[in-house]
């Protein structure tokens, strides 16, 4: 009888430690993917992409404050942004107001003469065809200057005075600063669309 009742608590013993056992090895199943699963994630947004929100009204009437947008990262390993692209680049400028990030349109590459007079933007000489905005540049004018090397002018699409603070206020900006281009909006869902 004896035998019985310590073999039925042995087998009891068994169970618990069989059941605790995969408990565990469940749970560091879980832990192991989780930990994975964040690993990769990192490694996509500090490499491949990043999710990012407009905050401000520099970029209106394109990209409306509190919209989300898709941030291709990778592009710029391969190549260089091109005038009329909207990128998000580090804040290159100083002082109290300077954010983390900022979205920009590129309106001038490596190589260009970048000017504005009377309200217009002249690139090379030529007036730049800039459909994106709604009103002429009412910032003043903007004396002609030659990008060098790896150098890039931004402008927000709001020409309105003072709503945009860009390569007019910080200067060029280089590649090394540009973390990549604005592919689409993907939030509000009613405003997805490609940039």
């Amino acid at each position: 009888m004896e035998n019985l009742e310590a073999e039925k608590h042995t087998a009891e013993q068994a169970e618990r430690h069989f059941i605790h056992n995969k408990w565990v090895r469940e749970l560091w199943d879980f832990c192991k993917t989780a930990g994975i699963a964040f690993i990769i994630m990192l490694l996509l947004n500090m490499f491949v992409f990043n999710l990012s929100m407009v905050k401000g009204e520099s970029m209106q009437p394109t990209l409306e404050e509190r919209e989300r947008l898709f941030v291709n990262k990778i592009v710029f390993y391969f190549a260089s942004p091109s005038s009329g692209e909207i990128v998000v680049l580090k804040d290159p400028s100083a002082g109290p107001d300077k954010k983390h990030y900022l979205v920009k349109r590129v309106v001038a590459t490596p190589g260009d003469t970048v000017e504005v007079r009377d309200g217009v933007l002249y690139v090379n000489g030529q007036i730049l065809n800039e459909p994106y905005t709604d009103v002429q540049i009412q910032d003043g004018d903007f004396a002609e200057i030659r990008l060098g090397n790896d150098e890039f002018f931004v402008m927000g699409d709001n020409r309105h005075y003072g709503r945009s603070r860009d390569s007019r206020s910080f200067g060029s900006v280089k590649k090394k600063d540009i973390v990549g281009r604005a592919e689409f909006v993907f939030w509000p869902i009613s405003k997805i669309r490609g940039l």
